[in-house]
């Protein structure tokens, strides 16, 4: 597989570093957003072939930024996983209406890992 460019937006950096670091053996790029409009701006600017995106970050939640890209021409079909704490029903609901997948914390890294090979491997490349 060709090396992809993978947007992770967290405010959280030792958990940024986490994933990085579960994901460097696979080759991909990583983008890096600490809250939602900075995640947005990456989204648009850098054209991520994936978004990895909590759902409790300052100034703009990731469930109000996931509905955002959703809405816009050159980031609607960028497969988005999203991964919170709150995993409620009515959270996992709203996810699913705007992402192609939901992971409560903590994550199942051998999972995700999968379901970001499969998302990778089905989405045509956004470079």
């Amino acid at each position: 597989m060709t090396s992809k460019r993978i947007l992770i937006a967290d405010d959280e950096a030792d958990f940024i570093g986490l994933l990085q670091w579960q994901l460097a053996g696979q080759g991909h790029e990583f983008m890096v957003a600490g809250d939602g409009v900075s995640a947005l701006e990456q989204a648009r600017r850098g054209k991520p072939d994936l978004i990895l995106l909590d759902i409790l970050m300052p100034d703009l939640d990731g469930l109000s930024v996931c509905e955002m890209l959703r809405r816009q021409p050159e980031t609607k079909t960028i497969p988005i996983i999203v991964m919170s704490a709150l995993c409620g029903d009515v959270t996992r609901r709203t996810a699913a209406m705007h992402a192609e997948d939901f992971f409560a914390k903590p994550l199942d890294l051998p999972r995700l890992r999968q379901r970001i090979g499969e998302l990778l491997v089905a989405a045509p490349s956004a470079n």
